[in-house]
């Protein structure tokens, strides 16, 4: 017996220099590797980092899309950007985009996607069928039919006129930056509601109902209990939101082309108009960097938001 309990404890020790743990066999990188993952690293690279690179290469020039510059064009350091800084134009469209984004999207689609959420949890499956098929129709349509939608529908003369009792008049010219976030707003509320409707599954029945059983009212308990559980969905759904709202552009050129005068021309908007009408394609490029730039730091407020949750996981 203790010749064999020797043998049986020396196994363990001797294992590993005879041949090496499944850890290390998974973290062993085979060169057969590299070739299967060549392919994706080809299309990563023609097709992401180049083009990148170039327009950032781009917002250094003084290239034209037509022009003496067109194909001769040079770098000017940051002549662009200082361009920038003192373009009146530039820092109205900043504001405009700010506002697009966080009133159309952000506070708009997120509270409107939380109610039809909560809405869904307390009335009839039909209801709740009815109701979500209507708000999914408007996400999926295309983003140029629901433009023409909305053109039509805020023109002198249509629905939305006749709704607000002025018939005569022209919506999308008396307030256009409006009629845009309600657009945007009503396209874009489906996908709040249904980021939110599964964050509101994951919020555990057992400490709701005991909120109740202390007599918790139903708001107090939403605001309590239910929308503090669900505050990592809510921050990733605000996140999405502002990722694909910043650079809308289909929706507003399509209804105004930034008009009347530059009154929605967001930065996409305007970086086209620069780069495409006005064909100063470097400074156009000097205009998505900023607003790529102003993306990032967007995004980074979220993330730090957060940071509290992604600590607790792991």
């Amino acid at each position: 017996m203790t010749a064999l309990a020797e043998t049986v404890l020396a196994e363990p020790q001797d294992r590993p220099k005879d041949r090496p743990s499944r850890r290390n066999d998974r973290e062993r990188v085979r060169p057969s590797t590299f070739l299967w993952l060549s392919p994706a690293t080809a299309l990563l690279v023609g097709l992401f980092l180049i083009p990148t690179g170039y327009a950032i290469y781009l917002g250094f020039t003084n290239m034209e899309l037509l022009g003496p510059y067109a194909q001769h064009f040079n770098f000017t350091g940051m002549a662009n950007f200082n361009r920038m800084v003192h373009d009146p134009v530039f820092w109205t469209s900043v504001k405009l985009t700010l506002i697009f984004v966080i009133g159309s999207g952000i506070i708009a689609q997120t509270v409107l996607g939380l109610a039809l959420a909560l809405l869904g949890q307390r009335v009839h499956v039909t209801v709740r069928a009815s109701v979500g098929a209507i708000v999914i129709l408007a996400w999926v349509l295309p983003e140029i039919a629901v433009a023409f939608i909305w053109y039509a529908f805020s023109q002198a003369g249509g629905t939305l006129s006749d709704l607000v009792g002025k018939s005569g008049t022209d919506l999308l010219s008396t307030v256009p930056l409006l009629i845009v976030c309600v657009a945007n707003t009503w396209r874009g509320t489906a996908f709040s509601m249904l980021i939110l409707s599964a964050g509101l599954r994951s919020v555990p029945e057992e400490v709701d109902e005991a909120a109740q059983l202390e007599g918790a009212s139903y708001w107090r308990r939403l605001f309590r209990v239910t929308l503090p559980i669900m505050r990592p969905t809510i921050m990733v759904n605000m996140l999405l939101i502002t990722i694909g709202t910043i650079s809308d552009f289909t929706l507003i050129y399509a209804m105004t082309q930034g008009g009347p005068g530059t009154e929605t021309a967001i930065l996409p908007v305007y970086m086209y108009i620069q780069a495409f009408t006005f064909n100063a394609l470097g400074y156009g490029s000097a205009i998505a960097l900023a607003l790529v730039l102003i993306g990032a730091l967007l995004s980074i407020v979220y993330i730090r938001q957060l940071r509290p949750e992604l600590k607790r996981a792991q």
